[in-house]
């Protein structure tokens, strides 16, 4: 295992170890944790009490952080006719049916965000082996095969971020950037964490949250307090 860097070695004595931290104190202390030239994302991982492998646990959702990600989203649309007028109006980056579909298939992947109008699902339907293994194939209960493409572009734009459990029945997902103050990144994480207890399993009967951290791209974890947000109170 290579040796951590003195840069990082600072980060992590700025953390006690044996404490867990509320989320205002937490997002406080990941700002004082920056250590790359460049703008970090600041990530969660919620580790939870759930056994994807049963779908009556498996956990997804998404959710839009009144702040945004801080990150600028290439959105892709499936669309034809009005469809990839409204998608166009809204911003989407890139708009197509048949021929990009292909292209997609292709390899081509430069897009971080996928939408669709119900209509040619049964052309993006084809793309799952590409698509799904990325985490980009639309969903409705995503709200990204939809009838309202403006919507869905504004709002995949405006900072709008999906969450899924893995397989080890961890959820990773990026709340913000080193850049933003901790004001910022305590409401956006707060949005997130509401959302993600929003969609517990009604089927799960142990404990839900097991473990939470929030840390920056090249920085060392900083561990939340579950029972604040257990109880309620964020």
């Amino acid at each position: 295992m290579s040796k951590r860097g003195k840069k990082y070695n600072k980060a992590f004595a700025k953390i006690d170890q044996a404490a867990s931290y509320n989320l205002s104190q937490a997002c406080a202390i990941l700002k004082e944790t920056k250590t790359a030239k460049f703008d970090e994302s600041a990530d969660a991982a919620i580790h939870l009490g759930v056994d994807p492998r049963h779908a009556d646990q498996m956990v997804r959702g998404a959710v839009i952080l009144p702040h945004g990600t801080g990150k600028k989203i290439k959105v892709l649309v499936f669309a034809k006719g009005p469809k990839a007028e409204e998608a166009k109006a809204a911003g989407a980056d890139i708009i197509g049916a048949e021929e990009l579909a292909a292209k997609v298939e292709n390899g081509f992947l430069d897009f971080d965000r996928v939408i669709a109008q119900p209509e040619l699902m049964i052309l993006v339907g084809k793309l799952g082996k590409v698509l799904g293994p990325r985490g980009l194939m639309p969903n409705p209960k995503m709200g990204t095969v939809t009838v309202d493409i403006r919507k869905a572009v504004e709002e995949a734009k405006g900072g709008k971020v999906e969450f899924k459990v893995d397989k080890a029945g961890t959820i990773h997902v990026p709340f913000g950037r080193a850049s933003f103050d901790k004001d910022k990144l305590n409401e956006n994480l707060k949005t997130l964490l509401e959302a993600i207890m929003r969609a517990k399993p009604h089927s799960l009967k142990g404990q839900y949250l097991k473990k939470i951290v929030v840390s920056l791209t090249m920085g060392p974890a900083v561990k939340v307090d579950m029972q604040e947000i257990i109880s309620g109170a964020v």
